[in-house]
């Protein structure tokens, strides 16, 4: 029997081979908003978006969310390392 330590383990499940970009629609529930006063633009959040869709822009002290393929998430949140961008809900949201 091997010891503990020296086993791996390996997750097995659906891996996306290929991204494509769909419009999120009505089931977003919540966006990411940015704090720009506390922001220091380093682009931790645009790095880390799965999807692609922010823009930092560190001359003009701007964050940028293409709201059409936004999923709400939550990554880029969870990664600034200021904490500036907090995860508020969605206003008009349609409850299925």
């Amino acid at each position: 029997m091997p010891a503990c330590g020296k086993t791996k383990k390996y997750f097995l499940g659906p891996v996306a081979l290929e991204f494509v970009a769909t419009k999120t629609g009505v089931w977003r529930s919540v966006r990411p908003d940015v704090n720009l006063d506390v922001c220091v633009f380093c682009g931790n959040c645009g790095k880390h978006c799965p999807a692609d869709i922010v823009s930092v822009e560190k001359a003009k002290r701007s964050v940028s969310f293409d709201w059409d393929y936004c999923k709400g998430c939550g990554i880029c949140a969870n990664v600034c390392p200021k904490q500036c961008i907090t995860m508020i809900p969605e206003e008009g949201v349609c409850k299925l």
